[in-house]
């Protein structure tokens, strides 16, 4: 059997594997070599994101639990490339890494689901909404103090079934996610950017390397989508600014406008219980190919916000306070 040219590294959801042969199917069809089946392999690698389904992530260690694994074994000389969801990864990478390639991004949004009510609005008093994230709990939480948040863990479709078996009233997911997965009907409602804004690199998908290595740099060069690698660069620089892990209720999506190559920040720090939010906007022109001034725009608001938020509840948002 011939050894594959690319080995790639993937979680093993159904969506982080549809995900990564998007990955796969980019990059055969701007490289003939790698077009044969054969020529790029896909590895899944359990992380202990996946393995630990009984407490939230932020009780479990923060969101770079479902990259962790994978790294290591990128970091190995394992596998080649690992495909990630932007969401998913922490505001710094591991020295050895570098992000190479961004694919074009999905809908960036939120997604309310329910059996029986239409929105966020109309759930009945008390009603029992079903989430992981601390960004998802404080936003909905400052719309709807007296909702009853409970754990809700496992990929989507468990999530979905959970749902149905009436374990919550409600719960929040990826339209990203949703969509790619064929399950755009279960989505009751899109949530509104002012109601809930996206977790930086919600719907979209990069995929990491080894730093320096220009082989597969050059490979996923035509692959990367400038624009949405220009926003997820602002987003992160907004949450590099304000510690970004998922211990930090935490929000930031940014859009480009290509005409007037201007690029539009917004981001958000809040508590958990939602009772105190900070938010801030910028506008701002860039080249849509400098990822370094979006970071910068990204930074500097990031920034601004900090300066706003009392010490000591800035403390214990960033984890400093016991």
């Amino acid at each position: 059997m011939e050894k594959p040219l690319v080995t790639i590294g993937t979680r093993g959801s159904r969506l982080a594997l549809i995900q990564t042969h998007m990955v796969a199917d980019a990059l055969r069809a701007a490289h003939p070599s790698l077009a044969a089946e054969s020529a790029i392999a896909i590895e899944i690698i359990t992380t202990s994101g996946d393995k630990i389904q009984d407490r939230s992530l932020l009780e479990a260690g923060g969101k770079g639990l479902f990259i962790k694994e994978i790294e290591e074994a990128l970091f190995a000389g394992r596998i080649d490339m690992a495909v990630h969801s932007m969401k998913d990864v922490p505001a710094f990478l591991p020295d050895e890494g570098e992000m190479a390639c961004i694919l074009p991004r999905e809908d960036a949004h939120d997604a309310f689901l329910s059996v029986k009510y239409a929105s966020l609005e109309d759930l009945p008093k008390g009603a029992t909404l079903g989430t992981a994230g601390v960004r998802r709990k404080a936003f909905a939480l400052a719309k709807r103090p007296d909702l009853n948040v409970v754990l809700f863990r496992g990929n989507v479709e468990t999530r979905l079934q959970k749902l149905r078996d009436g374990v919550a009233d409600a719960t929040f997911l990826a339209v990203a996610g949703l969509n790619r997965l064929g399950l755009t009907d279960e989505i009751t409602a899109v949530m509104d950017a002012d109601d809930m804004l996206p977790a930086a690199g919600q719907g979209a998908v990069g995929v990491e390397i080894r730093k320096g290595d220009t082989r597969c740099r050059d490979l996923l060069a035509p692959v990367n989508c400038p624009v949405t690698a220009l926003c997820v660069a602002a987003e992160r620089g907004f949450i590099a600014a304000l510690d970004g892990s998922c211990k930090t209720p935490i929000a930031a999506h940014a859009v480009y406008n290509e005409q007037e190559e201007k690029l539009t920040l917004e981001g958000a720090l809040a508590t958990e219980n939602g009772e105190m939010l900070w938010h801030a906007a910028v506008t701002k022109p860039v080249q849509k190919t400098d990822d370094g001034t979006a970071s910068a725009i990204g930074d500097k608001l990031g920034r601004d916000i900090r300066a706003e938020v009392p010490q000591d509840i800035l403390d214990q948002l960033m984890g400093r306070v016991a």
